[in-house]
């Protein structure tokens, strides 16, 4: 399994509307993508949630590194690069995928929440840490999935969780809006400790 995000951080007087009908379009195009797990088509808006920001930040799971491939050379890429430029394209190797007791819902809200591995620590123990907290994460109601990967250049974890409505006060992390969820191949992701 791969992660993947960009983050399109736009203007605070952008019209997010654009990019709402811009999902609500384009969307259902990647509804059956062959190798994709999931997209999450999520945004933040400037003031809500507390987002200091406009942004369109959909977040992947991916089956393989190929089909990752076919699409950041394909034409759904190239659309967002010819319409925002081209972003800096965030991955991580997966960890780990459980699906929560909502997985049966239509996720309305994703957390992002990126932890830098300290220097001094013992990368493992780090890992199982963040393993155990994904297991317990995955049993919290509302939870439709969540994902935890690594990008062992920089030494980051990313945690990832769809919510059915909204993520508790106590979860950290970016909050988004995920206007479309995309899971052509849901059941392809392998479930648990990806090692």
């Amino acid at each position: 399994m791969l992660a993947m995000q960009y983050r399109i951080t736009l203007p605070a007087d952008y019209d997010m509307r654009i990019i709402r009908d811009r999902v609500e379009t384009k969307g259902p195009l990647l509804d059956d993508f062959s190798g994709l797990g999931l997209k999450a088509y999520g945004i933040r808006e400037r003031g809500v949630d507390g987002s200091p920001v406009h942004q369109y930040a959909p977040f992947y799971l991916w089956t393989a590194p190929e089909a990752m491939n076919r699409f950041l050379w394909g034409p759904g890429f190239q659309g967002i690069v010819r319409d925002f430029g081209r972003p800096t394209v965030e991955h991580w190797q997966g960890l780990a995928f459980e699906r929560g007791p909502a997985a049966g819902t239509v996720p309305r809200v994703a957390t992002r929440h990126a932890a830098p591995v300290p220097a001094a620590a013992d990368p493992a123990s780090v890992v199982e840490d963040a393993l155990a907290r994904l297991t317990e994460r995955a049993r919290t109601d509302g939870v439709h999935a969540t994902a935890l990967g690594i990008d062992p250049r920089g030494w980051e974890l990313i945690h990832f969780t769809l919510w059915e409505d909204s993520a508790p006060p106590s979860e950290p992390g970016d909050r988004y809006q995920v206007l479309h969820l995309s899971a052509p191949d849901l059941d392809g992701l392998p479930r648990g400790r990806q090692w």
